[in-house]
């Protein structure tokens, strides 16, 4: 058992909090049953399991062979403000090619929470995959992780230049919707549509200037309160199941 928080596989662990290290492994951290559960269930590898002395094990970990770790060390591991003694290395799949009809644009979503909101909703909403557009935060970052509740284990994301994305996608048939308040069109008055690739902007700022020239259309969710806009993974999750009806 790991007792000191100055071993070296320990501080390994902890430099994975870093995107630095994330990148420069190929790996993260995931804490949590249900993370890891999801993780294993859904094929992919994971490089070491690292769990507190004296927790209870479930059976779909037979055959696993944890790191135990004293309370100490596994707190320092840990980025959870209540943790279940449970964590995972996971190395990061090989790189993908964008597939399927319905595609989830994101570019510069900065807040952690909101982007695993999204692939969560893209998930659940039948999207074919979810492609990250530059200056949005990382994927692997523990929150956006924990904001997806696994669904960064069930549905592709990808990572691109979005400008030199969509000319690419116009040229599969892609239809580029982007989400926008100006010069835009209700989303229910479009038509039926085959492909769909659809954009969801930064929190504040929306979508780039530069991303936003290359849509097919800039569609909007009609406001019928006082409400100036509503926040991006919702309005991405209304966008995604009408988009799939």
């Amino acid at each position: 058992m790991i007792t000191s928080t100055q071993n070296s596989q320990v501080k390994n662990w902890i430099k994975l909090h870093s995107k630095k290290h994330r990148v420069r492994t190929q790996s993260f951290l995931i804490e949590g049953f249900h993370l890891l559960e999801d993780a294993l269930n859904s094929g992919w590898q994971l490089e070491s399991i690292i769990a507190q002395n004296g927790i209870e094990l479930p059976n779909w970990l037979a055959g696993q062979t944890p790191i135990l770790v004293d309370r100490q060390v596994f707190a320092a591991i840990s980025q959870t403000e209540a943790p279940q003694g449970i964590a995972a290395v996971v190395n990061m799949p090989p790189p993908k090619t964008i597939s399927g009809n319905y595609l989830l644009l994101i570019d510069q979503v900065q807040d952690p929470g909101n982007l695993g909101t999204m692939i969560r909703t893209a998930d659940a909403a039948g999207f074919s995959q979810v492609v990250l557009g530059k200056g949005t935060v990382d994927l692997y970052n523990d929150k956006v992780i924990r904001a997806s509740q696994g669904s960064i284990f069930h549905i592709p994301v990808l990572e691109a230049d979005l400008s030199e994305l969509l000319p690419q996608l116009k040229k599969q048939h892609y239809s580029v919707l982007a989400s926008a308040l100006e010069d835009s069109i209700p989303y229910n008055t479009l038509g039926p549509l085959d492909k769909i690739a659809l954009i969801m902007g930064n929190e504040g700022a929306g979508i780039s200037s530069e991303v936003l020239k290359l849509a097919d259309h800039r569609i909007k969710i009609p406001i019928y309160g006082q409400a100036e806009s509503l926040n991006v993974s919702i309005a991405a999750g209304i966008l995604m199941y009408q988009l799939r009806n």
